[in-house]
């Protein structure tokens, strides 16, 4: 129980309690003992008597003050002196055998009862007022002698029964919820921590102190991206998984009808070995395409900086998508001024970023449409886009497309004309590799524009793709 943060935070609060309880009660204590009840009463009764022979005094007809200060004494049991203007003894109603009092010095700093002490050094309390005529009267006792004994049980427990033991008792509580106020927050995070990487784990309440409430939020963001992470990882385990199915399904069952003589003749042969050799080549380009995106990911991919010529780079594209873009009888048009500066970029990744781009607009180009691939100068960058007048993408597909093996027509999943839904996440990665951004614009039936800005020259000339 002790080594919880909860049990050990509510000890430190105690016995941070306790502490200062203790240095009040040591210098409560020793304020009493310097100055207990009976002093205190003590010194009222004299002040009593002070007041009495001050006020006989002033009657009509009063006796002198000397007999008013005699006849005090004996009544009320006390010492009373009258001293004159210079502060020489007048009057003393001392008792045969006790020592004469001179007029009391300056308190010093730190007292707090009127002591005077005589010849033999015995201490007397007293009470001394200056009358109108300038002379000074003078009421003084012995100070009574108390045991220590007396002052804790009259004047010290008390006090500290009535205040001090609620005082503690209503810190320890105090400090008991203190402490669960922060503890309470933390080991929920611990639970929660303890539970990862579980796709269950719920986020924490946000709760307890400022600071507590700024960990909890980075829990909960760092939860949601493991989370996150879990689910793309699954996703695309699951995704590799169905994407190598089909190929590998076809490759078996063609392989095995040459083993068995089932494809009996050239013509079945030669088919079987034809749909094997295109199988395996589609795998081996979805192999290479994850390669790429993992090294990508991983930030061992090395980009080769150097001046790059846009429009040599688009117009070679232009000519290497001619013969498919023949046979689809789509027309490819390239928009790209004479004067437009080069690049620094790594030519061959930028040339596989325009090929996927172009080769995704002319597969969903019906005949008869144009892809246009258009390059200028904005700013301090340049921007690049590819747009076909095709069916579109549906507004609710547009924030996925560049996610790892997403399509936008399911029903097409596998077919024979398209890829594994790999293209536009490596071309986004390599885009963000060279510190641009590409985007996306569609609309059903008014075609797709992909637009890709980079920058002219990037913070380093030969870099490594690092993962932010």
């Amino acid at each position: 129980m002790i080594s919880s943060l909860r049990s050990r935070l509510w000890l430190s609060y105690a016995f941070i309690v306790v502490t200062a309880l203790s240095v009040v009660t040591i210098v409560l204590f020793v304020s009493l003992f310097q100055n207990p009840l009976l002093y205190r009463q003590t010194t009222e009764r004299l002040k009593a008597v002070q007041s009495v022979i001050t006020e006989r005094s002033k009657e009509d007809q009063s006796p002198p003050l000397s007999t008013l200060a005699e006849r005090s004494a004996r009544t009320f049991n006390v010492r009373v002196i009258l001293l004159s203007k210079n502060r020489e003894v007048t009057f003393d109603s001392a008792f045969n055998g006790e020592t004469a009092l001179a007029f009391p010095e300056n308190r010093r700093v730190l007292r707090t009862l009127p002591i005077v002490r005589d010849e033999n050094g015995n201490a007397w309390l007293y009470s001394i007022e200056k009358l109108p005529d300038g002379t000074f009267l003078m009421v003084t006792t012995p100070r009574p002698r108390i045991s220590i004994l007396n002052i804790v049980s009259d004047d010290f427990m008390p006090i500290i029964w009535s205040g001090g033991i609620i005082a503690l008792l209503l810190s320890l509580v105090v400090a008991f919820l203190i402490s669960g106020w922060i503890a309470n927050p933390l080991q929920r995070v611990v639970n929660a921590a303890r539970e990862m990487p579980s796709a269950e784990v719920k986020p924490v309440e946000v709760a307890g102190p400022h600071e507590v409430q700024e960990l909890t939020r980075a829990f909960n963001s760092m939860l949601e991206r493991v989370q996150a992470s879990g689910r793309s990882q699954r996703d695309f385990v699951a995704n590799v998984s169905h994407e190598m199915k089909t190929p590998l399904t076809s490759i078996q069952g063609f392989a095995q009808a040459l083993l068995d003589g089932t494809a009996d003749t050239d013509e079945s042969r030669q088919k079987a070995a034809q749909v094997i050799f295109g199988e395996s080549e589609r795998m081996h380009r979805m192999v290479l395409d994850l390669l790429d995106l993992a090294k990508l990911d991983a930030g061992t991919a090395d980009l080769k900086m150097s001046a790059v010529n846009m429009r040599v780079l688009l117009t070679s594209i232009q000519e290497k998508f001619t013969p498919q873009s023949q046979r689809a009888e789509v027309k490819i048009e390239l928009q790209i001024p004479a004067d437009l500066p080069p690049l620094i970029a790594d030519g061959d990744r930028m040339a596989q970023v325009f090929t996927n781009l172009t080769d995704n607009a002319l597969k969903f180009t019906p005949r008869g449409g144009t892809v246009s691939l258009a390059a200028r100068v904005e700013m301090d960058g340049m921007c690049i886009t590819v747009t076909d007048t095709g069916a579109g993408i549906p507004e609710a597909d547009l924030p996925y497309i560049f996610r790892r093996f997403y399509q936008v027509d399911p029903a097409r999943k596998g077919g024979e004309t398209h890829g594994a839904g790999l293209g536009l996440a490596i071309a986004h990665e390599i885009v963000a590799a060279h510190g641009g951004r590409i985007t996306v614009r569609s609309r059903e039936g008014a075609g797709t524009t992909m637009e890709v800005l980079l920058p002219l020259s990037p913070p380093e000339k030969t870099q490594t793709v690092r993962k932010k």
